[in-house]
């Protein structure tokens, strides 16, 4: 008996193509719910900023740009603005007495009236840095200056002090002195203003108290120890570790002094007298454009002081490095 092979299963199977995997549809629409997600909170935030934007452009850099093109040209406000290039600016230092003695006065009044004010500063929050009862009060008090020395009131106020009949004449006719018109005359004239600039000392103090506040107590106890009196305290402790406070607050008033016009503009009559000795340097470019009409010049004048400013903050930042300390230095 012949044996013969099982007959091989003549089916032919089908191979199955591999699997693929099913397209991933759901996270590019995550994806694409956070790009929208994205860009609404984008527009939501130009559109918040919008406001900014519009004061930036239409506000500031606006007339920024109009102001610089205009010191550049003749314009009197009731005719068409007429270049003439660099002539305001040579007529500034060469022609107008006038605009150099505003210079002479404003930086007097600077360089006088800026150390006296931070240093006045500087004693009186010494001073209510000791634990006095009732510091916030008194504290208000001080800062009040600041807020009202700018005024129009304060500044007529501060004419009739120093007036004929004022305050000051009157205490000193009680120890048989004879009084004058301290604002009248041009000697004494800008020292009015200078004290008024000292008296706005409320701005400064608070921030010079703030940092007294942060200077440790044990850096104190240690010098007592070591046998340092309070002089000698002051000068090695509170000076050196205040000097950024002293930076923050100088940079601040040189800036805030030469801008300086209601002062000036009250007491004087909007003149600058008597004989031009409170013509501070905003109080011409006022009369400049709005009373002589030389909107031009004026434009050229905001230029200068501008830069007069900026150099003299490069300047500061410059020459802080050799007397404003840190905590982080070594």
């Amino acid at each position: 008996m012949t044996l013969r092979p099982a007959a091989a299963d003549t089916a032919t199977e089908t191979a199955e193509p591999p699997d693929t995997p099913p397209v991933q549809t759901g996270g590019r629409r995550r994806r694409r719910r956070k790009s929208s997600r994205a860009r609404s909170q984008a527009w939501a935030g130009y559109l918040f900023l919008a406001p900014w934007f519009i004061g930036l452009f239409a506000i500031t850099l606006g007339p920024m740009i109009a102001s610089l093109y205009l010191s550049f040209t003749d314009y009197s406000l009731l005719a068409p603005a007429h270049w003439v290039g660099l002539d305001n600016y040579d007529k500034m230092f060469t022609a107008d007495d006038r605009y150099i003695n505003s210079l002479k006065v404003t930086t007097t009044y600077v360089v006088v009236s800026v150390p006296l004010q931070l240093a006045f500063a500087l004693g009186l929050a010494l001073a209510l840095d000791k634990g006095l009862r009732g510091l916030p009060f008194y504290r208000s008090v001080f800062y009040l200056p600041s807020l009202l020395g700018g005024s129009v009131a304060i500044s007529i106020l501060w004419k009739k002090i120093f007036g004929t009949d004022g305050i000051v004449n009157t205490f000193l006719g009680w120890f048989g002195y004879e009084g004058q018109g301290w604002v009248t005359s041009p000697d004494t004239a800008l020292w009015t203003l200078i004290v008024l600039h000292v008296w706005t000392f409320g701005a400064p103090m608070v921030i010079f108290l703030a940092g007294l506040r942060q200077i440790p107590r044990n850096l104190y106890e240690a010098a007592r120890v070591d046998g340092a009196g309070t002089l000698r305290q002051f000068r090695s402790i509170t000076l050196p570790l205040l000097t950024p406070i002293i930076f923050f607050n100088a940079v601040l008033e040189v800036i805030k002094s030469f801008q300086s016009f209601t002062q000036s503009f009250v007491v004087s009559g909007g003149n600058g007298g008597p004989v031009d000795s409170t013509l501070f340097y905003t109080l011409y470019l006022y009369i400049k454009g709005f009373k002589n009409y030389e909107m031009g010049y004026a434009a050229a004048m905001a230029w200068v002081l501008l830069l007069i400013i900026g150099a003299l903050t490069a300047v500061n930042f410059l020459m802080s490095r050799f007397w404003v300390f840190y905590g982080d230095d070594n």
